[in-house]
């Protein structure tokens, strides 16, 4: 496979599955699209390692055995790799970013409840941050101090999917938020899964709502340090994301009886005012 005929499998996922970010992209010049959809991609095919039926730790250990093959210009059958491996050089991404994101979404495989918030930070660093430390390589930025808030303004991504997909996660036997924190607000895991929205409950949301809202809030002077051109691509993910931490607010925590969403009109118009702003 070439590396174009790569990256247009990569571009077909990213316009499939990409849910939130792709709307980001459009932002870009040619070649960091064609690289965010790259990086995209790959992460996506881990994510899916994690959560489909029958997930193994063999087929994850496979999956970074490949990688590492395919950083040093050695690709398997799977065609993510030629335009992955192009993007990385590229743009110069270090490649212990990609490792510590297997390791994350391995950490999923078994059903487990996190008891300390340092516990929390580190699982949102390695399925989140590190995609914050990745794109702003193809954003471009010119001092150190970007790195910081980009892992900052991953962790805030995190918490905020974490708090959309509570229900869901607690099915799955998958209980993010913090023990320590349940305990703090009288909260049960049985609750969760059952949708219950006691008092506790509540008052545990918005606990770990303004949690989120501190993280983007340390977060924003990224958008000044990363080049100019992608500033408007970094504002508009930004923008979709902490609109999505406004509406289950908006929603009084209920993120049981509905998924809480923005709609293909509502990200484009963020977009929109992005180009305009």
């Amino acid at each position: 496979m070439t590396v174009e005929q790569s990256y247009a499998y990569c571009r077909r996922v990213a316009r499939s599955r990409a849910k939130n970010f792709y709307y980001s992209f459009l932002l870009l010049s040619a070649q960091q699209r064609k690289a965010m959809c790259a990086i995209y991609a790959f992460m996506r095919y881990c994510d899916d390692l994690s959560d489909e039926p029958g997930a193994t730790r063999a087929a994850i250990d496979r999956w970074h055995a490949e990688l590492d093959d395919a950083l040093e210009g050695r690709f398997s059958g799977h065609p993510v790799w030629p335009a992955f491996h192009h993007t990385v050089r590229r743009f110069g991404i270090p490649r212990e970013y990609f490792s510590e994101m297997i390791e994350g979404v391995a950490s999923d495989l078994e059903p487990r409840q996190l008891e300390t918030f340092d516990q929390l930070y580190r699982y949102c660093y390695q399925v989140a941050s590190v995609v914050g430390l990745t794109i702003i390589h193809i954003f471009g930025f010119d001092t150190p101090r970007a790195l910081p808030l980009a892992e900052k303004c991953g962790v805030a991504f995190q918490l905020t999917n974490i708090l959309r997909d509570l229900r869901e996660d607690a099915e799955r036997g998958r209980l993010y938020l913090p023990a320590e924190d349940l305990r703090r607000f009288c909260v049960n895991p049985e609750d969760l899964c059952a949708g219950r929205r006691t008092e506790g409950f509540l008052q545990l949301m918005r606990f770990e709502g303004a949690r989120a809202r501190a993280y983007y809030t340390e977060a924003m002077p990224l958008l000044d340090l990363v080049h100019r051109r992608s500033r408007r691509s970094l504002w508009a993910l930004i923008s979709i994301y902490s609109e999505l931490l406004e509406r289950i607010e908006r929603a009084n925590y209920d993120v049981f009886t509905r998924r809480v969403r923005l709609s293909a009109l509502e990200k484009s118009w963020i977009v929109v005012r992005a180009l305009v702003a």
